[in-house]
């Protein structure tokens, strides 16, 4: 279960308004900000390319002026070879899940202008290039297949695909939506063979979504979904040799199996990377493939006594087959330093900070260039570190969240930065942080808004009953009044590794916030425990208890806020999407005595019916740990229910399934509970498309404003 954004600003047009921050001006696109999309870098180091209107653009580091067009038309996105003799151009998509897509490709050899209809034109899903630039992988209707970009011949490398039952080289619903990708193939460096992932889901059981649509009968998607306890696709590794068009199964019997997350190409011509683990997921394997032989080596386990995040790989080869390694083994990620055969050479990084991001290093000064939050955990910046003495360089800004997108070379990165009072900047910078040129600012963004009396927000801590100081902000009214009593609207999001407190933009929710503020109303966010960027120990005290600490923390939070002399304790709520609604549906029924009105928003209400990989990874199965599951359901509460409730689920949610809602409705009626419900047709997790926010985040304001 991944946060969602939820972008306010969608529909784009110009109107004039009165001076304060309107639902209708932000669903008319007024305060859209501007941004560059589709940033690379280019082998030389000296130019970048973005996505424009008329075509994939190149531009010049040490000028920053554009050097035409690489491509022209209109594009989605564009990866090149790693040459960059062609370039693979995404025309057109039509979503599945939250990463998968089908997409019809061309391919546009750079050098002689020759366009290739990638599969003659039919969608397909996963295209890479060959290292050699050569071939592209794809895959189709769950086959993987690659086509010489010289002949235009298709190979079939699998026949066995089919829809919920055999996927090649693809992910299965759980595997992509919790391990965080689609694609479950690598192809070897020297581009004569290919690794990949079958899933067998068969016996997995199979979720089935109405579909209402403008139908006589409603249809039905269908789709393999293991729930909490129930059975998995059935993994394996395969190797596929181009030379002679053969696939054998790689043996994995003596290392953890049973998923099978990550595929990686190394610096070494005939080798591939599988990350491995057991269901528990709490030791995974880094295991080397040898391509030519398919024998199979174990260079290392990485182990944690409660999980070990395998949607969160930093591996990076260097030229000698050292590889960089992303672990929490010591409280805090950091990254460490292995030798090709899996022994540790040294701890790169070391402190009571977090490594965030990593994006690359450099060979030249011995650095690797990385995020972390080592200027406090709700701000991020970018540092490089060397690896041999472990000096440390801040490059970026010191505040705020900054991230990098760096040339190839490394002399350069283009920097994009906000703080929670400013909008994005795009800012290009030399290797040392120093300021080459300022490429897009949102000063017209932030002078709307603050002529439109915006509010920023204040950052503290608040202290939890169990000693830690939670992150927290808070948003005033303009007049605020010291000596007023304020009704008090809570958001969070809670879930594991999660981050609702960051000095940061807030381009979902913040447009929505600042409404409500300028309706009378204070609004507030805490991160308690279980959230991320503040330590292991933190983050993961609630293994085994998911629910129970998180609102607790809340609960107290509201506690303190009630305290304070501003805040008018007998009207409080709380409100939140997916996790976040789970969090606000126990607000409403564990915390009834505390908050007033609470709105949750695809909320998951039994995590029974959430999925294997990231439920079982916070609490182990139903089977292992009946009491982690039902002791912290808000089904079970729902006689404490005495406030004012609006539960919100779209019916075509394939993440948090409507029936979450249907459950938790159901035990609220059968105990005599009044509370309102709003279903959207035909919606996903997300609740979006036509009118549809507009009429959510009306509707919901609307509530506030009567039962707040």
């Amino acid at each position: 279960m991944k946060k969602i954004l939820i972008s306010l600003s969608l529909i784009a047009s110009f109107t004039v308004f009165g001076q304060e921050i309107t639902l209708d001006k932000i669903y008319s696109g007024y305060y859209r900000g501007k941004g560059i999309a589709g940033i690379a870098s280019l082998k030389n180091g000296e130019n970048y390319a973005v996505i424009e209107q008329t075509g994939i653009a190149k531009y010049s580091y040490k000028t920053s002026q554009k050097e035409g067009n690489v491509v022209d038309g209109s594009f989605e996105s564009y990866t090149f070879s790693d040459d960059e003799s062609k370039i693979l151009l995404l025309k057109e998509s039509q979503p599945i899940y939250r990463h998968s897509f089908l997409g019809k490709f061309d391919v546009k050899d750079l050098k002689s202008g020759k366009v290739l209809n990638l599969n003659n034109g039919n969608p397909v899903q996963e295209p890479s290039f060959s290292p050699d630039g050569s071939k592209v992988a794809f895959i189709s209707e769950n086959n993987l297949f690659f086509q010489d970009l010289n002949s235009g011949k298709i190979i079939q490398i699998t026949t066995d695909g089919k829809k919920n039952s055999i996927l090649n080289g693809l992910a299965d619903w759980v595997y992509e939506e919790e391990f965080g990708h689609a694609q479950q193939y690598q192809w070897t460096k020297n581009s004569d063979a290919i690794v990949f992932v079958k899933s067998n889901e068969t016996e997995v059981p199979e979720m089935y979504i109405p579909v209402y649509g403008k139908q006589l009968y409603p249809s039905e998607m269908r789709f393999k979904y293991p729930k909490a306890g129930e059975k998995n696709s059935v993994v394996s590794a395969q190797l596929y040799r181009l030379d002679s068009g053969k696939t054998i199964p790689l043996n994995l019997s003596g290392f953890k199996n049973y998923y099978i997350p990550n595929v990686y190409q190394t610096a070494k011509a005939d080798e591939i990377i599988l990350i491995t683990s057991e269901r528990t997921q709490n030791a995974s394997d880094v295991l080397k493939v040898n391509t030519k032989t398919g024998a199979v080596q174990k260079l290392f386990t990485e182990t944690d006594e409660k999980w070990v995040d395998t949607d969160n790989v930093t591996l990076e080869f260097l030229d000698d087959n050292s590889f960089i390694w992303g672990s929490e083994r010591d409280g805090n990620r950091h990254l460490y330093w292995y030798d090709q055969n899996g022994k540790l050479k040294k701890q790169i990084t070391k402190g009571n900070w977090e490594v965030t991001d990593y994006y690359g290093f450099n060979p030249k000064t011995k650095e690797v260039l990385i995020q972390t939050t080592e200027k406090g955990s709700i701000n991020k910046v970018v540092s490089k570190v060397n690896i041999e003495n472990g000096k440390s360089t801040l490059i970026s800004n010191a505040e705020g969240n900054n991230s990098a997108s760096f040339s190839g070379n490394y002399n350069y990165f283009i920097e994009t930065s906000s703080s929670a009072s400013k909008p994005y900047t795009f800012v290009l910078k030399d290797g040392n942080g120093k300021t080459v040129k300022e490429l897009q600012n949102n000063n017209d963004q932030l002078q709307k808004l603050q002529a439109d009396n915006m509010v920023t927000k204040e950052f503290f801590t608040i202290p939890n009953e169990a000693g830690d100081q939670m992150n927290a902000w808070v948003m005033k009214p303009k007049n605020f009044d010291k000596n007023k009593k304020y009704p008090l609207f809570m958001f969070q999001y809670s879930g594991p590794g999660s981050q609702s407190v960051s000095n940061s933009w807030d381009q979902g929710n913040g447009l929505w916030f600042n409404h409500l503020v300028q309706q009378g109303y204070i609004v507030a966010c805490v991160d308690g425990r279980g959230t991320g960027y503040k330590g292991t120990k933190y983050k993961k005290s609630t293994y085994l208890n998911l629910g129970k600490y998180e609102i607790e923390d809340q609960i107290t939070a509201a506690k303190w806020f009630g305290n304070q002399s501003y805040i008018d304790k007998s009207r409080i709520g709380i409100f939140g999407w997916s996790y976040g609604g789970y969090m606000a549906s126990l607000a409403l029924t564990k915390g009834a005595d505390v908050f007033k009105t609470g709105i949750a928003v695809a909320p998951v209400t039994n995590w029974r019916y959430y999925d294997t990989v990231y439920t079982e990874r916070f609490l182990r199965t139903p089977q292992e740990n009946p009491a982690g599951y039902d002791e912290n359901s808000p089904t079970e509460y729902a006689q404490l229910l005495k406030g004012n409730f609006l539960l919100i689920h779209g019916t075509a949610d394939d993440n948090v399934h409507f029936q979450n809602s249907m459950e938790f409705s159901e035990a609220l009626i059968q105990n005599k509970k009044q509370f309102e419900f709003m279903a959207y047709p035909d919606k996903n997790h997300g609740i979006f498309g036509g009118q549809t926010r507009p009429q959510l985040y009306q509707k919901m304001t609307d509530f506030i404003l009567k039962n707040l």
